[in-house]
């Protein structure tokens, strides 16, 4: 969408080459903007307009994406918490939560359980909808996500605290990067159990006019495989990153003198690796699949077919 201020860019499908990571970086940097959180319904209705002008060649090149606040499936648009331009503000703070030092078993239970109903929202308003799928397999996704989440946290806390090997400074480190097996077992787990109908029942693919040609499970498995990689690469930077910045930060004059600031620098580091982290990790891999069932390929002349494999 082509909010104020925004440079247009020419768009036939994507503003950038998606085929290269990146073309793909570039184009989820604009799909993750936050400014396109302010987009207004007139705005977006006028770049609606525009785009579809363009399509049937009655307007001059300068129209830029509506991915960041439309689905791609369904054309509706996504609550702003839960689009990908709303997925560092408003998750960061629930990151800064997880990576608090001196965790509670009461105050552990409640971020993992915060931040999974956060991505379970984020993974159900930009899942792939070309086929319809019953709301009781995302909510089982959503239990078993904060379930595995929950549990995986508070099993190496207790270990954590248990074990006589390691000093309360060293302790206090390891216990910071606990966050990140628990939360990225937790996306798999999450992914895995609210999509794997698909497996069995494929995806829709369409080609590069946007006709759908068939439904393929070879897309679906590409797909599912994909996303569940992408959701444990995701946190790794977020997770793992502050922790050790904030281990040096810590120590300088200026933050023991003053520790007041730990806080605020500790979202500032959040924030920083959360922006960094997201596009580099939608953009590992594109939405084109080129293998494809025989019947599909025999029944169509299409040797790439597009699909929407899902945030």
């Amino acid at each position: 969408t082509a909010a104020a201020g925004m440079k247009p860019r020419c768009l036939l499908g994507n503003s950038w080459r998606t085929s290269t990571f990146q073309g793909r970086f570039r184009h989820f940097l604009d799909v993750i903007d936050p400014r396109t959180l302010f987009t207004t319904q007139k705005r977006l209705q006028q770049s609606c307009e525009l785009l579809e002008r363009f399509r049937e060649g009655r307007l001059a090149e300068g129209v830029t994406d509506k991915q960041a606040i439309l689905h791609p499936d369904t054309g509706d648009q996504v609550f702003m918490p839960f689009r990908m331009s709303g997925f560092v503000p408003f998750g960061t703070p629930v990151v800064v939560g997880l990576l608090l030092p001196n965790q509670t078993l009461l105050s552990t239970v409640f971020w993992q359980w915060l931040n999974q109903s956060h991505n379970a929202c984020v993974n159900y308003c930009n899942r792939n909808a070309s086929r319809p799928a019953p709301f009781s397999k995302f909510f089982l996704g959503y239990l078993g996500a904060v379930s595995s989440a929950v549990s995986i946290a508070v099993g190496l806390n207790v270990l954590l605290q248990r074990s006589s090997s390691f000093s309360p400074p060293r302790r206090l480190l390891v216990q910071r990067f606990i966050p990140f097996p628990a939360v990225a077992s937790a996306n798999v787990c999450n992914v895995v159990l609210m999509r794997h109908s698909e497996l069995s029942e494929g995806i829709s693919v369409v080609d590069q006019d946007g006709n759908v040609v068939g439904t393929s499970r070879v897309a679906a498995r590409r797909a599912l495989a994909e996303t569940a990689l992408t959701r444990v690469v995701l946190p790794m930077p977020i997770l793992v990153l502050p922790p050790l910045i904030m281990t040096f930060l810590e120590k300088l004059p200026l933050l023991r003198r003053r520790s007041g600031l730990l806080l605020p620098v500790h979202s500032l580091v959040c924030l920083a690796a959360f922006g960094l982290a997201l596009p580099l990790a939608i953009s590992l891999f594109p939405q084109t699949s080129q293998q494809l069932e025989p019947e599909i390929a025999a029944a169509t002349d299409c040797k790439t077919v597009m699909y929407n494999k899902g945030l």
